[in-house]
């Protein structure tokens, strides 16, 4: 199996980019990688698996060990993603 080069497919706001999930399934068949959810809460369904995957991701991530800022002040891979996924 080749391995990826994920920077390529990394977004600036957090995560991966579309192409980034596909070329991740590309290079792992039978994944169930999926992009972010980024609706808003308030426009969600409760109750919805949108609504219960972004739930259970930011419930998970958002106790990930680490600081949500690097050194110089700019926000971590980790900070990107949580706003992202509007935690």
């Amino acid at each position: 199996m080749p391995k990826m080069k994920m920077g390529v497919h990394k977004s600036r706001e957090g995560g991966l980019t579309k192409a980034g999930v596909a070329a991740y399934r590309r290079a792992n068949p039978g994944s169930k990688l999926k992009t972010a959810v980024t609706t808003p809460p308030s426009k969600l369904k409760a109750g919805s698996k949108a609504a219960k995957r972004r739930k259970s991701f930011c419930a998970r991530m958002s106790g990930m060990p680490g600081p949500m800022k690097k050194p110089n002040g700019k926000p971590t891979r980790k900070a990107l993603a949580l706003r992202k996924w509007n935690c």
